[in-house]
């Protein structure tokens, strides 16, 4: 049986962390994006609000607590299969936020984690945009004591 995709683009938000000058960027270890470094991010629920749902994902998928500076930009996510239809559409919602508390830890969705020297992020594999969306959050912190 043919998996249809979803009828309308995903709503997400993610969270760039920042601690003593880094980044949390962490590897996702299920689809979409498998084994490429983001924020830790996901879907966001009824009733919550972009901030929130970051801030709940930051805590779910790897164990960290923040606070929320500011909105840094939006991405989106389209794949597309064999055929050229799309097959996952999510626009995703960044935010920048400082470390208040909580080691970094792997999860269901995560495997490693790095604090990164924003400058070093396209070091590793990333998702679409990442190190624009992260020269992006750093400015915004650097304002934002």
């Amino acid at each position: 049986m043919r998996q249809l995709a979803p009828p309308r683009p995903m709503l997400a938000a993610s969270v760039g962390v920042f601690r003593e000058g880094r980044v949390l960027i962490a590897e996702r270890i299920v689809e979409p994006a498998k084994g490429l470094f983001t924020f830790p991010g996901g879907r966001v629920e009824l009733g919550e609000t972009l901030a929130e749902a970051a801030l709940r994902e930051l805590m779910e998928e790897v164990g960290v607590e923040a606070r929320i500076v500011g909105f840094v930009d939006h991405v989106e996510t389209i794949v597309r299969g064999p055929n050229g239809e799309p097959s996952f559409h999510a626009v995703i919602c960044a935010f920048a936020a400082h470390w208040v508390a909580g080691e970094p830890r792997p999860s269901d969705e995560i495997g490693q984690t790095i604090w990164a020297r924003p400058e070093d992020v396209a070091r590793w594999p990333t998702t679409k945009g990442l190190p624009g969306i992260v020269a992006k959050a750093r400015a915004l912190i650097g304002t934002n004591p």
